[in-house]
């Protein structure tokens, strides 16, 4: 068994214009690195054995707060990182339904296998962070971690736990920096806390 903390990136400048980032390295925003020194003092209560981040530089930025605090070192994966939206990456919505109108509409159905050209479909990236978080989890028996990935690996993980469908409509948040405390047994995911922002002013 294990507990996991799971926990979205703070935020960057193109969440707030809600331009789709994937494997685009944005840096984050000026709010976005308070929120991950909030975290930080968070979880310094929480004795946490190892650190693990999407290689990407929001998430990296995001672990190492914590890692600093606890003195760990922050292992970078790259199968932790968010899907990869092809040519969809940069864009708004909006800009999308324009440019790639076909597109768009077997993106918003949420076809599972469906990926935008030179990007990854949802049952391929919803494999990849799956298999990754088991990995850590069975790695860290009796311990707790924090893992640090994005919004759409949160939305699949939060999925597989609780028993949803990839096509089904999302009615659940996942915040920047919000805590996300799962707790893992023997192949079987428990969720915690889910969406925790008390720690964010």
């Amino acid at each position: 068994m294990a507990d996991v903390f799971v926990v979205r990136h703070g935020q960057t400048d193109w969440n707030v214009a809600r331009r789709f980032q994937g494997h685009t390295d944005i840096a984050l925003n000026a709010n976005g690195l308070r929120q991950v020194q909030q975290l930080a003092v968070r979880l310094a209560r929480e004795p946490l054995a190892a650190i693990y981040a999407s290689d990407l530089v929001r998430a990296h930025s995001t672990a190492l707060a914590s890692a600093t605090l606890h003195g760990l070192p922050v292992h970078a994966m790259a199968d932790l990182r968010e899907r990869h939206f092809g040519v969809f990456e940069g864009l708004t919505a909006s800009e999308i339904e324009q440019r790639y109108p076909e597109w768009y509409r077997r993106w918003i159905s949420r076809e599972p296998d469906f990926a935008a050209h030179g990007g990854e479909s949802l049952e391929g990236v919803s494999t990849r962070v799956l298999a990754t978080l088991c990995q850590i989890a069975r790695r860290h028996r009796g311990r707790a971690v924090l893992v640090v990935t994005h919004g759409g690996a949160l939305d699949l993980i939060y999925r597989h736990v609780i028993g949803v469908d990839l096509k089904a409509a999302r009615t659940w948040e996942t915040p920047n920096a919000a805590i996300n405390q799962l707790h893992y047994d023997n192949g079987t995911w428990r969720i915690l806390t889910w969406a925790d922002e008390e720690h964010l002013s």
